[in-house]
Parts: structure tokens; sequence; C-alpha cells
């Protein structure tokens, strides 16, 4: 029997077992189908959804997974990650707005995954420590087994990392963090937006958790927001209480001096400047390396690692796509699993990875790279059963809502959009994103959403 490790219990680990759940020939208890062990390092399953208000250290002593905060609403529309074969008005028996808070979006997942029945494949409370070949030429993959207290090892014909690569922060050093007499901290251990209540912020990055916190900061009262970033402004519209300036020269106390020579006191620096791909569980040869762009390096089709065709990785894109693309990439990974596809040569592997990132490289903008990830998960649900779900209709809803947001950075979410699985179109939720203060689900789906 053909054994599949399944490392994390997240979107992209529950899109891998829903796929083999989704075949007569290869669900859990079938004839002849493989033998599926997903291991899951927290007590439960959702990955970065399964919020935690713990940062550093875990229960365990692990390095928190979780990079998720309260307060969080979808910062992309709902339909544009809706799951092909699992609607939202499925889920919730009607209509719902198009930029839920976490908690609405994580009862999303978790009732797909329910309704696949197959938490039972999962292990929790095990980390990974090591995947390394065989002496069989298998994969001898090692965890630790918190609830035993003990280390396990079992081999494995294929492995799938599912982890994703938004848990390992990357910090960039600044002159004077040494001495910052405030809060400093990365996005990854964000939590509360009202812990800075009438304090004045630094926000360091132009990336969507650094729009977002510098929005929920403002939103939850901090006296002054400042957005800082290598890479130019934002350019937003923001309301009165935040600006931006060039990038963070040198702190010196608790003032804060950009490349301008404008300086500010601030009382909290977050930096929201990205995170790294990172598995040290892997052994070197089977490690991926690579930066955080849509064509990744060194994985055919995006999926299958290219030096050792049995190791796939899920979700290792930057991501204007989420749940639906981790959807085609499991689908893709179960049918080369399966034997249903049959993979070229290395040299052809490496020349579409090439090609790939070379057209990327020309990419001029971000509506080039919509449409550029939307042509890539298209292509992958091509090569499988996975339902088609109008990647066309996908692109132009990216696109709108990327006008929205120039339009109103604060007011973007309140827009509804249209589902590419039903066709209906969203309600506005009311109230407004901006004086919508209680995040749970049970005050979002009470609230005419």
């Amino acid at each position: 029997m053909t054994r599949v490790a399944i490392i994390g219990a997240g979107p992209c680990g529950l899109s891998q077992l829903h796929a083999f759940a989704s075949d007569s020939s290869a669900r859990p208890g079938a004839v002849g189908g493989p033998e599926l062990v997903c291991y899951e390092k927290q007590s439960d399953w959702g990955g970065l959804w399964n919020y935690t208000w713990r940062t550093g250290l875990d229960e365990n002593g692990e390095p928190c997974h979780g990079s998720m905060y309260r307060y969080l609403w979808s910062n992309g529309p709902k339909e544009c990650l809706e799951f092909a074969d699992y609607s939202f008005e499925e889920h919730f028996g009607r209509s719902v707005g198009s930029f839920p808070p976490r908690a609405v979006l994580f009862d999303y997942i978790k009732g797909r995954a329910e309704r696949s029945g197959i938490k039972d494949l999962i292990r929790f409370n095990h980390a990974v420590r090591s995947v390394s070949r065989s002496d069989a030429g298998r994969f001898t993959v090692t965890t630790h087994d918190y609830g035993a207290g003990s280390a396990v090892s079992e081999d494995f014909d294929y492995v799938v990392v599912a982890s994703g690569h938004f848990s390992t922060p990357n910090m960039p050093h600044y002159p004077g963090y040494e001495t910052f007499g405030g809060t400093l901290m990365h996005a990854h251990d964000f939590r509360d937006a009202v812990q800075f209540t009438d304090r004045d912020v630094l926000v360091i990055g132009s990336s969507y958790s650094a729009e977002d916190i510098a929005s929920q900061c403002w939103k939850y009262g901090a006296r002054s927001v400042v957005c800082s970033s290598r890479s130019g402004p934002m350019g937003f519209d923001w309301p009165e209480g935040i600006v931006e300036k060039p990038i963070l020269t040198r702190v010196e106390g608790r003032t804060v001096h950009f490349a301008d020579g404008d300086s500010a006191e601030v009382d909290a620096i977050i930096s929201c400047t990205g995170y790294l791909h990172h598995f040290p569980f892997m052994d070197d040869e089977l490690r991926l390396t690579t930066a955080n762009r849509l064509a990744t390096s060194m994985l055919y089709r995006g999926v299958v690692f290219q030096p050792e065709n049995r190791v796939m990785y899920l979700g290792m894109q930057d991501q204007w796509y989420t749940f639906n693309m981790f959807d085609a990439q499991a689908w893709y990974a179960r049918d080369v699993i399966l034997g249903r596809i049959t993979l070229p040569g290395a040299d052809e592997q490496a020349r579409w990875i090439a090609e790939r990132q070379a057209a990327e490289d020309a990419i001029e903008d971000d509506y080039q790279a919509i449409d550029f990830q939307g042509a890539y998960t298209q292509d992958l649900v091509d090569q499988t059963d996975y339902p088609d779900f109008n990647t066309p209709l996908v692109n132009r809803m990216f696109h709108d809502w990327k006008k929205h947001k120039k339009q109103s950075i604060m007011g973007y979410r309140d827009h509804g959009h249209t589902s590419p699985v039903t066709g209906a179109q969203a309600p506005v939720h009311h109230p407004p994103w901006a004086h919508a203060m209680d995040d749970s689900l049970e005050a979002y789906l009470g609230e005419g959403a």
C-alpha cells in the first residue's frame, strides 16, 4: 500500500486530505487506496486560521505557528477564495458579506473538512522533527508526540509539505533597535489592536499586513500611525491619523528618523516585513529554497519538488489566490501520487520553472500578477477533475477589489462581490467595517451579513 505523509492541517493540508476523500478510489478505506497520515503540531486544525492568544512559544515550547490577530477581517473578497465544491451559501444557508472576519472563515474551512470526514486521519499534537530518505528508498518521517512525550519514526512513499510559509518572521534590523524603549514586534506577534489605543505607532512595510495592521490600529483608537517602507508609499487615501514616510533610518530612544530627514516620537514599532520559507525539519536535499514569489523555485507546476518528485509542497507561492489554488494544487498532487499524471524528465521540469520565473519577471503591475496566478491556477484545474470555478470572473473581482482599495482603504470592505460557484451577489455587510467592532461569528451573522 502506498503511504502518504501530509505535514500540516491548515488550509493546504486539509485541501490535500479533501482531494483524496473526494475520489472514490482513493478516499480513506477504499480498497487499494493510499494510506494517509497527516501530522499537525497544534491541537486543532485550521493552521493560521486557528487563532491563539500566545506569542513567541506555544504551550509545548515550540515556536508559535499562528500569525493571526483578533479583529482580522478578510482583506480580499471571499468569493476569490471560495472552494469550487463547497460554497459559502451552502455552508451558512444564505449569502453573507464578501469580507467576513476570521471566525467566519475558520468556520467555513472547518465545515468542508467535517463534511469530508477526514479528521481521523490527522495526528494532532505531533511536531515533525525530520524528513529524510530511508534505507529502503522511502522517506522516514520522525515526529514528536506531545501526548506520549516520545518520538516516533515511520516510512512513507510520498511526503506533502503543507505547513505554509507565514510563520517564520523576517525581522530586519535598524540602528537603535537595541535601546528602543517602547514595544518592538513583528506582525507575527501582533494579536490585538486595542493594545495600541491612545499610542503612537510606526508600521514598517508595504504588504497586506502593513496596510491592515495600520488600519486596525487606527480603527481601535491609536493616537497616530506612521507607515514607512523601502518600496515607497502604499499610496492609499489614508484617513486623518495615518501618514506615510520614507524608510526608517535609525531609532534614538523613542524618536524614529526617516530617509527624508523627518522624525517622529512613537510608543511602538510593528515590523510588517514578511516571512521566510523555513523548513528545518526537511533534510537538506529535500528542502525547498525559494524567494516569496508567484513562480517558486524548485517546484514543477508549483507543486512537485524538482530534485525529488515524490516530495511535494503546497501553497508556497506569493498569493493572490489562496484556498481554491491550494485545492487545485492538492488535486494535482493527488493525481501525481495516484499515477494519473505522468511527470516529464528533470530537464523539462527545470525548463518549465525557468520559463515561469522569466514570465513573472516581465509582469508590470498587480493586475498582470493577478491574471498570471489565475492562469496558473486554471492550468492545474484543467489537468484534473477539480470543478472549474470561473477564474476569469475571479480575476475581474480581484481587479475591482484593487480599484476599491485605491478609492477607499477603509471602505473597500463595504462592497459585495459575485460568487463564482453559485452566481449569487453578496450583500453589503452592516455596519460598515470601520464601525464593526465585534469580530465574532455570532455578531457577524446576526448583523445582516
